[in-house]
């Protein structure tokens, strides 16, 4: 299976310059927030795989206008594939705009997700806006990450962590990605595609992955 994921900024290699060769095997296509409801829109059509999202703290316009042919997963568990995918947008609260939390906000929102969890046995990608705290995200409280994403980590140990937020050229030791407890944690900004073995779904034992930047 092949995810495009996606966040913040608009590729210009996709949306100026697409070439349907280059994502013709694409399955998936995750964003991670933060970015124009018209340009998931666009991939959708151009591409022809269902898109999955969560919202970013700048998608405010999303309330009123969401992406055509998109599928929101915010405080959901979604299932494609056999893949369960949990979703949870929104950055740390810095200024009370909508989507924005503090830790003990977000943390009731995964609280909530208790009866999904219990039914589907846990998930295998966590989707977020902001990165977990202390684990690339960034020193300035509108982007600081997650205590409970941590947490969450540790308790459900899924195959994958995807985010955004926290713009690639913010630094030059901004990483794509890292690891806790050896679950991959992928900074998706720009884009990023994963591929992820089939035979490996929900049977972390036995995954296996490949990460590919074109």
């Amino acid at each position: 299976m092949k995810i495009l994921a996606i966040s913040d900024e608009e590729s210009k290699y996709i949306w100026e310059h697409f070439d349907r060769e280059k994502f013709k095997d694409i399955d998936l296509i995750i964003s991670c927030g933060d970015l124009k409801a018209r340009y998931l829109s666009y991939l959708v059509t151009m591409i022809g795989a269902p898109l999955l999202y969560v919202h970013g703290n700048h998608d405010l316009s999303f309330i009123t206008n969401p992406p055509e042919g998109c599928d929101n997963i915010d405080d959901t568990i979604h299932v494609f594939k056999g893949l369960r995918i949990l979703g949870l947008g929104g950055s740390y609260k810095y200024n009370g705009k909508s989507f924005q939390y503090t830790n003990e906000e977000m943390s009731k929102r995964i609280k909530k997700l208790k009866p999904q969890l219990k039914k589907s046995e846990g998930f295998d990608i966590l989707v977020t806006h902001a990165p977990a705290f202390g684990i690339g995200d960034g020193e300035d409280l509108p982007h600081r990450g997650f205590e409970c994403f941590t947490e969450l980590l540790d308790k459900y140990s899924p195959k994958y962590f995807l985010h955004g937020h926290q713009h690639l050229n913010y630094s030059y030791k901004s990483h794509r990605t890292h690891y806790h407890n050896n679950i991959p944690i992928i900074n998706c900004f720009n884009y990023q595609i994963i591929e992820i073995d089939d035979s490996t779904i929900n049977n972390s034992k036995k995954q296996k992955s490949i990460l590919k930047f074109l």
